[in-house]
């Protein structure tokens, strides 16, 4: 195909295939000049919580996401998203998938000194797995996706192939906050299409049904040593949420920077 084409010529600076699907579409038609149409309107470079938000949540449900990918789910200029993923989100592309960014020593160190305390807390039997809830959002499709071939990454002698998704510019999805513990589910959350998941909205969605589940389950006990573990997304950092939930009698784990890896609700 004419994308395999590009990608086999220009490798990783080739164009995605809904671009070149998109060109050859309008070539086909007639078209002759090369060059983007004037844009009517003001181009959206918004650099709000929502949009670090909502780019993170696209990056970390599809690693291999292209800039026009994210463009076409966001509306977000190309300079604002570059913006966004390269001075807020810290993050970089290898081989087409995108990681967090190298972490410095101090970062490291970091890691490393929170997850000797919870294993000592564990160990010495002052924490239990089974009063330890954790949460994330997560974006799940309405169908199997096709696999794209033109991506490659890296992987140890041994590994088997990554599993390459790729997302249709407007294939139907949901968007859904869960909350786990070690025997299953606490609350699965769907949010509306036209929500943004800022404090108020964790708080009255999510953290209250989670509570008030925890109540049913546990008659006697209630919160009490329960802990909640959750990454360090603005809307959890808030102030009114870490309020709630120490009027609700229930700790929080404290999460490394940059450390995606260190919640397991991720998947795939």
């Amino acid at each position: 195909t004419i994308h395999e084409e590009f990608a086999t010529a220009l490798g990783l600076k080739a164009p995605s295939y809904p671009i070149v699907a998109e060109w050859g579409k309008h070539f086909r038609e007639g078209r002759e000049d090369v060059n983007d149409d004037p844009r009517s309107g003001r181009p959206v470079s918004l650099l709000t919580d929502e949009n670090i938000e909502l780019v993170r949540l696209i990056i970390n449900n599809d690693p291999h996401s292209t800039y026009d990918d994210i463009i076409a789910e966001t509306s977000l200029s190309r300079g604002t998203l570059e913006k966004i993923i390269h001075n807020y989100l810290k993050m970089k592309k290898v081989t087409s998938r995108w990681i967090p960014h190298q972490l410095n020593d101090e970062q490291k160190q970091e890691r490393v000194r929170l997850c000797r305390e919870n294993l000592a807390k564990f160990r010495d039997g002052s924490w239990r797995l089974y009063d330890i809830i954790t949460d994330d959002e997560m974006w799940i499709y309405h169908r199997q996706i096709h696999h794209k071939s033109t991506n490659k990454t890296w992987i140890g002698e041994g590994e088997s192939p990554r599993t390459i998704i790729r997302r249709r510019k407007f294939e139907r999805k949901k968007l859904f906050s869960i909350f786990f513990k070690s025997n299953g589910p606490v609350l699965i959350h769907a949010v509306d299409n036209d929500e943004t998941i800022d404090h108020d909205y964790y708080i009255e969605n999510c953290l209250k049904p989670v509570v008030k589940e925890i109540r049913k389950q546990r008659k006697s006990n209630g919160t009490k040593g329960i802990k909640l573990l959750h990454d360090n997304a603005s809307s959890h950092r808030h102030s009114d949420v870490i309020n709630y939930l120490t009027e609700e009698g229930i700790n929080i784990i404290p999460h490394p920077p940059y450390s995606p890896d260190l919640t397991p609700v991720i998947i795939g």
